[in-house]
């Protein structure tokens, strides 16, 4: 299917720039036909004219002044015309290939909902299948049970994300301040990551009372998105930091992992929707290319900052910048 895709859109453009060829070909022919045609008629007239007569210079001066100014304006003429093809041109090209890309990312899109969907769905069926059929110890019923959760919580954070991201671009999410602890709500974020992944090391530097003035669930949300896009792409054995600092009225939070990184011309392309690191077809880690797409957004919505930075010695940080006075 994909490559089926990939032969109509290189057959369309094909046809685009063979019609733009053909049309620019037709502009210059019909230039070059009336200046040939603005010709043979300036002969024409300096024919007719005849040297005993006492006006002939001035006659065949304003005839050959008209086939100036005719070419002139063929040429004036032919000149706005091609800008303005060139100008369609352009507009519709970006508008075709803008389309072809959205078009691309959204197919991606859909297998990878797809697969993130039906992969906790599965898992959990089959761990309530096996505790129905099965006589198991407290211990192994307690593990699944875990991995059930995981599971769950997993689709919420998953529908959570492709709720908001639907409501704010339609407008339809209306923002509310509160005051909020949010040296808190980090530390509960942390706390549920470290419960649902009990084998990674998620390490919390949280000082308390930190406060901050905006929408308490948009936040959470943030913060669960960096802390399991940070999970996500490192690997079991490798560390994950996170902390939250004031230095002022600026209050920065920071979510650090040892995974592979990002190269310097993605950095600002992770934010962009649907986009995801790497090839489109080689990607093993899950996920869908919203979380941080979603947590730009809430960020614009409390006119704060996110930057990502290369961690050292490998890996990546991710910080926000809070505005502390912002409400």
């Amino acid at each position: 299917m994909f490559s089926i895709k990939i032969k109509r859109q290189k057959t369309i453009f094909f046809l685009y720039w063979f019609l733009l060829a053909y049309i620019i070909a037709a502009l210059v022919w019909w230039f070059i036909a009336l200046n040939q045609q603005n010709q043979k008629m300036t002969e024409h007239e300096l024919q007719q004219l005849h040297r005993d007569d006492a006006r002939f210079n001035e006659k065949q001066e304003q005839i050959l002044e008209e086939k100036k100014r005719k070419t002139a304006q063929y040429f004036g003429e032919g000149i706005t015309f091609l800008m303005l093809i060139f100008a369609g041109a352009v507009f519709v090209f970006r508008a075709v290939r803008r389309q072809f890309k959205q078009s691309i990312e959204q197919q991606h899109f859909m297998m990878a909902i797809t697969h993130e969907l039906k992969t906790p769905i599965a898992v959990t069926r089959l761990n309530l299948e096996t505790l129905q059929k099965h006589k198991l110890t407290a211990e192994q019923q307690q593990r699944l049970i875990t991995n059930t959760l995981q599971e769950a919580n997993r689709l919420n954070d998953l529908c959570n994300n492709l709720l908001l991201a639907s409501q704010i671009e339609a407008g339809g999410y209306i923002f509310t301040k509160e005051t909020i602890d949010l040296s808190e709500l980090v530390s509960e974020c942390a706390h549920d990551f470290i419960i649902r992944f009990p084998q990674r090391h998620l390490l919390v530097s949280v000082p308390p009372g930190i406060t901050y003035t905006g929408d308490r669930i948009l936040l959470q949300m943030a913060i669960n998105n960096l802390l399991d896009n940070a999970i996500k792409y490192s690997g079991k054995e490798k560390n994950v930091w996170i902390s939250l600092i004031q230095l002022d009225d600026k209050i920065s939070l920071t979510v650090k992992d040892e995974g592979k990184g990002i190269n310097d011309l993605e950095k600002d392309k992770v934010f962009d929707k649907f986009y995801r690191i790497g090839n489109q077809h080689t990607k093993g880690s899950r996920g869908t290319g919203l979380g941080l797409y979603v947590t730009k957004r809430i960020l614009e919505q409390h006119k704060a900052e996110i930057v990502v930075t290369n961690n050292t010695p490998m890996g990546s940080i991710f910080e926000i910048v809070l505005t502390g006075k912002n409400g």
